[in-house]
């Protein structure tokens, strides 16, 4: 089939827009993401942003990886102002960890940049380990521990603050209030796409631990390495 050259001019250049980013891409790099290997400890109650980074930070130093800025892959929404208080504007997991790209920890890539982390990465049971190089138990297994609390839209934004997607910020570790969660293994109960989505998956039953384990969770987070 003939097709017109300037279909053909913009097929070539974005072919090699796309080999030039996997030239200059490294197959191989050091540990610059993983998942927790425990959570806090209190459900949904991370301690806010500042706490979950000091996780993510406490468990990349006692890996050997404590020379890189760590950052948790969470958001948070906005606040509503009102009267004389004013708003605060959301916090985008995806502008929390840097440009990339991401290895996990035996040097495989997991996302060039943060577009490709949102669209076509190498997230999945095999290749989202913890800081030591353990595989995180997912669905079939005993615990089941995919759900990876995130807060977060499929994109890595934050949702609108009508409804608790996030523990009440990152502190509630009781039944009230819910986060978001997404599923490392890319499983599920069927295959709609919320099923397989590693940072969009369903929301979480509440923000107890025992509300976490119900819905196949632990506490556990994604951190990247933001430098």
């Amino acid at each position: 089939m003939h097709r017109p050259p300037s279909l053909l001019l913009a097929a070539s250049a974005a072919a090699g827009l796309l080999l030039a980013a996997c030239a200059t891409t490294p197959s191989t790099g050091p540990m610059s993401f993983f998942v927790t290997s425990v959570g806090s400890g209190k459900g949904g109650d991370l301690g806010g942003l500042a706490g979950a980074d000091a996780h993510c930070q406490k468990l990349a130093i006692a890996a050997g990886a404590g020379n890189r800025t760590w950052r948790a892959y969470l958001s948070v929404p906005p606040t509503l102002g009102s009267g004389s208080t004013p708003g605060v504007a959301a916090i985008n997991a995806r502008d929390r960890i840097g440009s990339g790209p991401w290895f996990n920890v035996k040097g495989e890539l997991i996302a060039r940049d943060v577009a490709h982390l949102h669209d076509g990465n190498h997230i999945s049971k095999a290749t989202a380990l913890d800081e030591r190089g353990n595989t995180v138990r997912g669905r079939g297994d005993n615990p089941n521990e995919h759900d990876i609390l995130t807060g977060s839209r499929a994109d890595g934004t934050a949702f609108a603050p009508q409804t608790d997607t996030t523990c009440g910020g990152w502190t509630k570790s009781g039944a009230e209030g819910s986060a978001v969660v997404g599923h490392h293994d890319r499983m599920g109960p069927n295959d709609e796409i919320w099923a397989k989505s590693w940072n969009f998956s369903h929301q979480s039953a509440g923000c107890s631990p025992e509300a976490l384990v119900r819905t196949g969770g632990s506490g556990k987070l994604y951190c990247f390495a933001g430098n």
